[in-house]
C-alpha cells in the first residue's frame, strides 16, 4: 500500500506532510512509522512528521483542521512552530482553506491562528509562560538558563559563543525535576540592538536547523533580560535562516517566516 506525501520546511526545519485528512489512512500514526519516515537515509528525511487531519476525525469540532505532529523518534510533541507555519502554507496551497484570511489551526498546545502574506507565515503563539531559572549542561560545561513554556518546554541559555555548545549530537543535561519529559534547550548569543543568534537541541530531535518555538522562547527571554517595553519586535538568527519575533503589548507572541512545500509523491514506507 502506497500513501501521498509532501515534504516542507520553514528555516531549514524540515517536515513529511500527511495529508490524511479523515483520519483513515495511518489510524493511530505508530512511532515506527514516524521513525522510518523521519530517516535521513532510508527513508524520506525530516525533523517531524505533520499529519493533516480534519477535527472530526478527532472527535471535535472547530476549528476544522488539526495538526498532528510528532518528533523524528516517533514520539508526540504538544506544539511546531515552523511546523504549523508549513501546515497552513499546504493548506493555503490546495485551496483547503479561503486564500487571505487567517487560518485557525487545533493543537495538542489549543487553537492558534496563522495569517499568509506572501512568502512569510505569521503564527500567533499566544502568551507565554516564563517559569523561572534553571540549568543546562554539555560535557562538563554547564550555564544558568530561563524556563520559558511556549506550549512546549525550553531552557534558554546565554553563550559567549554558539560553538560553546559542542556538536549537540545528544540532549544537553538538564533539571529532571523541572522537565520530567525532557525539554528545548537554545544557545543564544547577542547581536546588536534587538537581534540575537541561536542553536538548538529540540527534544525527540536532536539539533535542527531552526525552531519555531524556540525562536520565541529566545526573544522573550532576550527581551525581559533587555527590560523593553511592548510592543517590540526582534531578529532571531538561526541556523536555517531568520525569523521575526514581535512580542505584543496585549502579551501575545507572534512568529514570522518562511515556509514552504518542496516535494511530494507516494510512499510505501
Amino acid at each position: 500500500m502506497t500513501y501521498p506525501f509532501l515534504k516542507g520546511h520553514g528555516t531549514e526545519n524540515d517536515f513529511v506532510l500527511l495529508p490524511d485528512h479523515d483520519g483513515t489512512v495511518h489510524g493511530d500514526l505508530s512511532p515506527d512509522r514516524v521513525r522510518a519516515l523521519c530517516d535521513r537515509r532510508a527513508g524520506l528525511g525530516a525533523d517531524g512528521v505533520l499529519r493533516v487531519l480534519r477535527t472530526t476525525a478527532v472527535g471535535a469540532g472547530d476549528p476544522e483542521w488539526f495538526m498532528d505532529y510528532r518528533n523524528a523518534d516517533g514520539s508526540v510533541s504538544e506544539m511546531c512552530g515552523n511546523g504549523l507555519r508549513v501546515f497552513v502554507r499546504h493548506l493555503v496551497d490546495e485551496g483547503l482553506v479561503p486564500a487571505g484570511e487567517p487560518v485557525p489551526v487545533a493543537t495538542r498546545d489549543g487553537i492558534k491562528v496563522c495569517t499568509v502574506d506572501g512568502d512569510l507565515v505569521t503564527l500567533d503563539m499566544g502568551v507565554p509562560e516564563v517559569l523561572g531559572e534553571t540549568w543546562v549542561q554539555v560535557g562538563d560545561r554547564s550555564w544558568s538558563a530561563l524556563h520559558v513554556d511556549m506550549g512546549n518546554p525550553h531552557a534558554v541559555a546565554f553563550v559567549d559563543d554558539l560553538d560553546d555548545a559542542g556538536p549537540l549530537l545528544v540532549p544537553p543535561s538538564h533539571d529532571g525535576a523541572v522537565y520530567p519529559y525532557g525539554v528545548n534547550v537554545e544557545f543564544v548569543v547577542r547581536r546588536e540592538g534587538a537581534h540575537v543568534a541561536m542553536r538548538v537541541h529540540e527534544r525527540g530531535s536532536g539539533e535542527t536547523r531552526s525552531c519555531g518555538t524556540g525562536a520565541c522562547a529566545v526573544m522573550v527571554a532576550a527581551a525581559r533580560q533587555d527590560g523593553v517595553p511592548r510592543p517590540t519586535t526582534y531578529r532571531v538568527d538561526v541556523p536555517g535562516g531568520t525569523l521575526h519575533v514581535t512580542w505584543t503589548e496585549d502579551d501575545h507572541v507572534l512568529l514570522t517566516g518562511p515556509a514552504v512545500v518542496v516535494a511530494r509523491g507516494e510512499t510505501d514506507l
